[in-house]
């Protein structure tokens, strides 16, 4: 499927070029995929994406490579050899957004150096994603997303106190840096309405993460003092936790104001405690942290799970349970929100993956393929798109250009 069979796609109109490997660059490609962008991956003959070699594995097809490269055209194309460069360039004057995530420089040895180019394509958008930005004296260092969540401050208050900081056991940083390099490459877009001019968007794994944790600097800023690490639960949110139930569940409460905290103890039949001053506003709370939290564990953990999600919901405290995969396949409300796609693929048949988010009421995301082999799209791009004769085509994969 083309941009051209899919014209009422938000993005219907946009061609994306997206170089690199991995994650955060390729997630700001498969995000503008999600709707209707054609995005165009270029791999490296023989030696394609990483992420092709991450499990999980079913029957040796990579699964997370299956959702990455959803939706997007595949091509291979050795961007570092100099007969690559005419059919690069030829990419790049037909796209409107280039995605790349090398080490910064990597680009500019090879010859593609946004700014240098910027006078050939004024419209084109450039989104570099890099660990530590394209400027600064850390640029030309690697860049991992546990790096980044260490470097930017956030695993210094994640984790529990008795065990030191902690970081995602996922790479948070790769997609948070995706989103934010996706949200800039629409800024971009939506400014050269008004300017006829691309610009470079440069997207660090760290900065997106100091961004979000907002509260942490300008605490800093204007006190000196740092956050603490305080495991599931939170200075600001008391009492907030994950609390173990009798049937070996658990349930997260999040009280972040003072009606939930009162709603909280009629639930547990506890409104005796509203006359407690130890716990008469969120700041006396905060001092009395261990001692209101202890009282909603020893609660919880007399409850059966159901029934105690039950009493939560009937007096409007904000609670969930902690699901496992099974339970989130399984749950009524997934399924009616359709956040579960199901999508036809030749090599693992009919499988589920997270659908297009957010959702758009006239011009929703969707999934029209999962990811496929590599190249399996030169064919349309090299010939189709940009009209290369098949004996061109069959010089470069003679060359291991293509």
């Amino acid at each position: 499927m083309g941009v051209s069979e899919v014209p009422a796609a938000a993005l219907g109109d946009v061609r994306v070029l997206e170089l690199g490997s991995m994650l955060a660059g390729p997630f700001v490609g498969s995000l503008l995929a999600d709707f209707g962008a054609e995005v165009i991956k270029a791999e490296k003959p023989g030696k394609p994406d990483a992420l092709r070699e991450w499990p999980p594995f079913k029957d040796g097809v990579p699964l997370l490579w299956k959702t990455m490269a959803r939706n997007k055209r595949l091509i291979t194309l050795d961007i570092a050899r100099p007969e690559a460069r005419e059919p690069a360039l030829a990419l790049m004057e037909r796209s409107d957004i280039v995605i790349e995530n090398f080490r910064p420089g990597t680009m500019e040895r090879w010859g593609f150096d946004p700014k240098t180019l910027q006078d050939r394509f004024p419209k084109l958008v450039w989104v570099r994603v890099s660990g530590w930005g394209q400027t600064g004296p850390y640029r030309g260092r690697g860049g991992y997303a546990t790096v980044a969540e260490a470097f930017s401050g956030l695993a210094s208050f994640t984790g529990f106190p008795d065990k030191g900081p902690a970081v995602s056991a996922f790479p948070l940083g790769d997609y948070l840096a995706g989103t934010f390099g996706a949200f800039g490459a629409m800024v971009a877009v939506h400014e050269r309405r008004r300017s006829g001019r691309g610009q470079i968007v440069d997207v660090s794994l760290f900065e997106p993460l100091l961004r979000i944790i907002e509260g942490a600097v300008v605490r800093f800023d204007r006190t000196g003092e740092s956050k603490a690490r305080l495991g599931n639960q939170m200075e600001e949110d008391i009492p907030r936790n994950i609390y173990a139930t009798k049937d070996g569940g658990h349930i997260a409460v999040s009280c972040g104001s003072q009606r939930i905290y009162e709603n909280l103890l009629a639930a547990m039949g506890r409104e005796d405690l509203k006359g407690d001053e130890r716990f008469a506003t969120m700041e006396l709370r905060a001092r009395h942290r261990d001692a209101i939290d202890g009282i909603v564990a020893q609660w919880m953990s007399s409850q059966q799970t159901d029934v105690a999600m039950a009493l939560l919901e009937k007096h409007g405290v904000i609670a969930g349970k902690v699901q496992s995969m099974a339970d989130v396949f399984a749950d009524a409300h997934v399924a009616l929100r359709g956040i579960l796609t199901r999508i036809g693929d030749p090599e693992l048949g009919e499988i589920r993956l997270p659908g297009a988010v957010p959702r758009l009421e006239r011009t929703p995301g969707a999934l029209h393929w999962a990811g496929r082999a590599p190249g399996a799209d030169n064919d349309a791009v090299f010939g189709g798109l940009l009209g290369l004769a098949r004996t061109e085509i069959q010089r470069l994969q003679a060359q291991g250009v293509m």
